[in-house]
């Protein structure tokens, strides 16, 4: 109770700044009904899938809610954190909020600081958490989509969900957003640290490094979202902090769905290529991807793994993620402090 209250004043909570942390989202469970729901959350999105509701709703509904939430269910099954029964993103997004909250703790702030972790599918929903930090009292929020790349597909559709749901707030936090940081020093450097970490690690050399980013179609692109830009930006820093030529580090992208043109190189066409050039040792990181997952555990260590061995390839290797590494934490605490400059 403030001191200042008439005696009759209710209880409020207040005078606190939120943290919320953004990932993309893990189903519930790998049965086809979890599977089934986050998929159709997912493919939903007309941010992810750009096509008229009439001509992209049957397709959805009809067919492809129908075949694959088994086939994605084997998928993450492969890869399902089986002790805490979740997906390996849900678990280390956990992690990471954890990590920080501790970081800001050991702080003497003006203001205190609450952080926590939302999916923008699945659970925990960003409504959810938007709420819960109201109600611990966070009259400002700054929201962190983890993703270092801007693509309308990811960073925009999480500012979107915030969005509506302060909409239907009478009480309304001050709102702050995590911009891009595919160029930040702290993000390059991070990456570069745990690049030489993972790859001291290894009991041979690679020949080829890619830097394997997730996918868009390429129209995206065209229609003016610079995600593609943010990405060769991204490889061209790494390839200069490291002192790496552009042969020894490739970018290519992953994850295409659909008929169309995506974002070229294909990851899984250059490994197979690599394989079949001659190449034997390769390895993959993924510096879009701010936590391992389906697309990096399983897409490329799994697929690609296997592409490059059928194809030729002898030895290779899959970096991971910054996850909640010692790097990976102190690029996530720079920038959240830098873009909570005058709010404690």
């Amino acid at each position: 109770m403030n001191k200042n209250w008439p005696d009759n004043h209710p209880s409020v909570a207040f005078g606190k700044v939120g943290v919320l942390l953004v990932n993309l989202g893990t189903p519930d469970g790998t049965d086809y009904k979890s599977m089934r729901r986050y998929l159709k959350e997912f493919l939903s999105d007309q941010r992810v899938i750009e096509e008229p509701r009439w001509k992209w709703w049957p397709i959805l509904n009809g067919i492809i809610l129908q075949t694959r939430p088994q086939k994605s269910g084997k998928a993450y099954a492969s890869i399902w954190n089986n002790e805490k029964n979740e997906g390996p993103l849900l678990t280390i997004t956990r992690s990471q909020s954890e990590k920080l909250a501790e970081r800001f703790a050991a702080l003497t702030l003006a203001r205190p600081v609450e952080v926590d972790y939302a999916m923008r599918y699945g659970n925990p929903s960003i409504k959810s958490k938007i709420t819960a930090l109201a109600e611990k009292g966070c009259e400002r929020l700054l929201v962190l989509p983890l993703y270092p790349q801007y693509a309308a597909a990811t960073t925009a559709t999480v500012n979107d969900v915030v969005f509506d749901v302060l909409k239907e707030m009478r009480w309304q936090p001050a709102l702050r957003t995590l911009p891009p940081y595919h160029d930040n020093p702290a993000y390059i450097e991070a990456l570069a640290t745990s690049l030489k970490n993972s790859l001291s690690k290894l009991d041979f050399e690679p020949e080829v490094i890619l830097a394997s980013y997730h996918g868009i179609p390429q129209r995206y692109f065209d229609n003016g979202d610079p995600y593609h830009c943010h990405c060769m930006k991204t490889s061209r820093l790494v390839r200069e902090a490291l002192g790496w030529s552009k042969d020894y580090m490739r970018t290519t992208f992953q994850s295409r769905f659909g008929p169309e043109e995506w974002l070229q190189p294909y990851t899984d066409k250059t490994v197979e290529s690599l394989a079949q050039s001659g190449v034997k040792r390769i390895a993959i990181f993924n510096p879009g991807f701010s936590a391992d997952c389906l697309e990096t555990l399983e897409e490329i260590d799994g697929e690609n793994r296997e592409i490059f061995m059928e194809h030729g390839g002898e030895q290779f290797a899959h970096l991971p993620c910054l996850n909640d590494s010692e790097e990976g934490m102190d690029m996530l605490a720079s920038l959240t402090i830098n873009e909570l400059q005058g709010w404690v």
